[in-house]
């Protein structure tokens, strides 16, 4: 099992949408969200995503299709 440490940033059409369910729910992707707020109609989450590398690679485009803006999150991770 692989994982990806990333930082998302929902655009406001997405902020009150179930996302990280239909990526759990559809792409067999285990989220632990590390840091999360809403702020002025945008979301942003730290989150670290576990899967197969296909998983993992489809559930991101899934993310950047929907408008979310989505990079790497190195060094902005809460132990855990």
């Amino acid at each position: 099992m692989n994982s990806r440490h990333l930082r998302l940033t929902f655009p406001e059409s997405q902020v009150a949408e179930p996302v990280i369910y239909h990526v759990v729910k559809d792409f067999n992707v285990i989220p632990s969200i590390r840091r999360a707020a809403i702020e002025n109609h945008f979301g942003w989450m730290i989150v670290e995503f576990k899967g197969e590398t296909a998983d993992l690679d489809a559930a991101q485009a899934y993310l950047e299709g929907l408008g979310v803006e989505v990079s790497r999150a190195e060094g902005d991770i809460v132990a855990g």
